[in-house]
């Protein structure tokens, strides 16, 4: 389990990610006139979805139903108190697909904040969907 601290070292890298990344977007994407979109604000925000996310990759559970509802919702309510029903949190996660992956991929991120970089060089990420990829980000940062 992470201490406290560090998921919050985790969350403050991926919302840094997820402001460029709504500034960047927002700046290159065509908006469709036509199409009326709500644009209403969800409960939870893309961060907090990408750190359960990468929290899930990282502790061993087998299932993302049993892991949300048993851990997320109970264990780490205080961390995240706007938590949403699974069946919304499964509709939101593709929102951070592309985050999510920028997020994991870009070594930039963890070199500003890894503490002892040189034994991170050696880590091979070869496959973006593959759950040693999580795996290996998340060993990265425990050694903050």
């Amino acid at each position: 389990m992470f201490p406290k601290f560090k998921v919050t070292e985790i969350y403050c890298m991926a919302d840094d990610l997820c402001k460029e990344f709504a500034l960047q977007q927002k700046k290159y994407m065509v908006e469709n006139k036509n199409c009326k979109h709500r644009n209403k604000l969800n409960r939870m925000s893309d961060t907090e979805i990408m750190v359960i996310l990468i929290l899930f990759h990282s502790r061993g559970f087998r299932c993302f139903k049993h892991y949300y509802k048993e851990y997320v919702c109970k264990h780490l309510k205080g961390m995240f108190p706007q938590c949403v029903f699974y069946n919304r949190f499964v509709e939101l996660e593709k929102e951070v697909l592309l985050p999510l992956t920028i997020f994991i991929g870009c070594e930039d991120i963890l070199v500003e904040n890894c503490v002892g970089w040189t034994d991170c060089t050696n880590v091979f990420l070869a496959d973006p969907w593959s759950a040693e990829r999580f795996v290996n980000l998340v060993r990265i940062i425990s050694r903050m």
